[in-house]
């Protein structure tokens, strides 16, 4: 088994309600929890001393937070910015609270059919502001190579570290966010590399973006995982199933099979069997 590694994911995949969320974390024997959403809002919506007793709740069995999923940085480069702000400055309380040092963001969603050359600067500005906060309230913010915004593809990615990498400023690295942008997943990890402290592991088809589970999928993920092995990567592996509509393993095999919807405690469970399979062989 793989030294030092610890799987977490967004339970709010298995269900909104946090109890039904401890339960199936716990059944598959997940200690932690990246948490975006609970008890239907997000957990950056709650005042710091509501955060308080959703930590107890985690606390009392035996769960802690690899990191608020936040939704920072995902809002339009040209949307209004100080009143984002505050909610950040509100995100790191609830990081704090929540005792964990990591905020998963975003850097911005970039106008549709433009270039994004035309907003770099204003990405760096409010990115700068981010990192600068970061650095005086001790967080750390791990960068999401999400679609559609200006840390997309991997160069840009490289650009932001190159930028702000530093102790407050790191990379997640999300294989089927690459995939879904024809990005190699192989040529980004090679880039990104000396940036990586957190995956989030979803994995998809390049044919149509489709997401399926871990090493189901044209992300290399078993081949970067390995690498990340061989290299010392000891952290965070985050479930992010996103498999509401996937049909099953059967149906990778027999197109034929009829897709039925899966529940969320059967795509996160999915989900986390596909990557266990993957860590078995490393």
């Amino acid at each position: 088994m793989w030294e030092g590694i610890k799987i977490s994911g967004f339970a709010d995949e298995i269900d909104t309600d946090l109890s039904k969320q401890i339960q199936v974390l716990k059944k598959l024997d997940i200690h932690h929890v990246e948490m975006r959403g609970v008890n239907g809002k997000g957990l950056v919506e709650y005042s710091v001393s509501e955060a308080k007793e959703i930590k107890k709740q985690l606390t009392d069995s035996g769960i802690q937070l690899s990191s608020v999923g936040s939704p920072i940085g995902k809002i339009k480069i040209t949307e209004d910015f100080t009143s984002h702000m505050e909610l950040y400055k509100h995100t790191v309380e609830i990081a704090h609270e929540m005792e964990t040092p990591y905020i998963r963001m975003f850097s911005f969603f970039m106008p549709e059919n433009e270039s994004y050359d035309p907003y770099r600067g204003k990405v760096m500005d409010q990115m700068g502001q981010f990192v600068d906060y970061a650095k005086s309230n001790n967080i750390i913010l791990l960068h999401e190579n999400e679609k559609d915004i200006f840390g997309d593809m991997a160069d840009r990615c490289q650009e932001l570290m190159k930028e702000f990498y530093g102790e407050h400023f790191k990379a997640v690295f999300d294989f089927a966010n690459f995939v879904q942008c024809k990005q190699d997943t192989l040529a980004a990890y090679e880039m990104l590399k000396p940036y990586i402290a957190y995956i989030h592991i979803k994995d998809a088809l390049w044919s149509d973006g489709s997401v399926v589970p871990a090493g189901y999928g044209d992300g290399n993920v078993e081949k970067i995982l390995t690498m990340l092995k061989d290299s010392g990567y000891q952290g965070f592996l985050s479930l992010e199933p996103h498999l509401a509509d996937f049909a099953g393993f059967s149906a990778l095999e027999q197109s034929t099979v009829e897709k039925k919807k899966l529940s969320g405690e059967e795509s996160f469970t999915i989900a986390c069997e596909a990557l266990k399979k993957i860590l078995e062989r490393l």
